[in-house]
């Protein structure tokens, strides 16, 4: 199905003010969306995030198995 910006603009002109803000809304929405496809993560940016966040993802990691372990000791 072929389909012309004249087309669009003519659907356009029919809508109500609520359909207008939910074409605007889904617009948005593909633009946001093309934006995310384009960004390319960069290593050094990644690395500099886990390096930034691995101290704090350790103290978590270590305080749920020790509350992993005192839950084996209780079952045990």
């Amino acid at each position: 199905m072929s389909i012309s910006a004249e087309t669009l603009k003519q659907d356009l002109d029919q809508l109500t003010r609520a359909q207008l803000q939910q074409v605007a809304d889904f617009i948005a929405f593909l633009k946001f969306r093309e934006q995310r496809r384009r960004a390319i993560l960069d290593p050094t940016q990644l690395a500099a995030l886990f390096t930034e966040f691995a101290d704090e993802d350790r103290t978590l990691a270590e305080a749920g198995m020790k509350d992993y372990a005192a839950m084996l000791h209780q079952e045990g």
